[in-house]
């Protein structure tokens, strides 16, 4: 593994079993969005927001979700400022992955998500949503718009010879 523990796309694919749930994450300092890809990681579907408490907590609810729904990796969202340096966040991303690569053996990666929450409060508001309404999905839909950008991405990668079944 890289030295923060989120794996090139390729490596991170070639990890996972043929079949299996992917995780996705919207980091954000006061909640956790959560989205869970179908078996044959084709579509992301929004799931729950966990409220952050203290990363022990945080990571054993979220550790508990993934062996529940027998989720097989996990895509952190990357929150790389706009001209593609990394700032605060991402540095905080990078501790979250570190730290929680010491609690589970699941494979790690990032998915760019600049303009993740942008893109789901405008189509929240153009679905004419309250703001009260929006502010209650804008994070799991956020885990959503990044995981599917990756399943969409995982798709294109060329299957590797020695695929493991699940």
């Amino acid at each position: 593994m890289t030295s923060d523990q989120l794996l090139p796309h390729e490596d991170f694919a070639a990890r996972l079993p043929r079949i299996g749930r992917l995780i996705g994450l919207d980091l954000g300092t006061k909640t956790i969005g959560l989205a869970l890809s179908d078996l044959g990681r084709g579509i992301a579907t929004p799931m729950e927001t966990i409220r952050r408490k203290k990363f022990g907590v945080d990571a054993a609810t979220l550790l508990d979700i993934c062996r529940k729904q027998e989720v097989t990796g996990l895509v952190l969202g990357l929150p790389l400022n706009m001209d593609g340096s990394e700032g605060p966040r991402v540095q905080a991303t990078r501790a979250f992955a570190r730290n929680l690569s010491a609690l589970t053996e699941l494979p790690m990666t990032a998915w760019d998500e600049r303009l993740s929450t942008a893109a789901v409060t405008r189509t929240l508001i153009e679905a004419d949503r309250s703001r009260a309404r929006r502010a209650e999905l804008v994070d799991k839909m956020a885990a959503a718009y990044i995981l599917q950008g990756f399943l969409d991405r995982l798709s294109r990668l060329a299957p590797r010879e020695g695929d493991r079944a699940p």
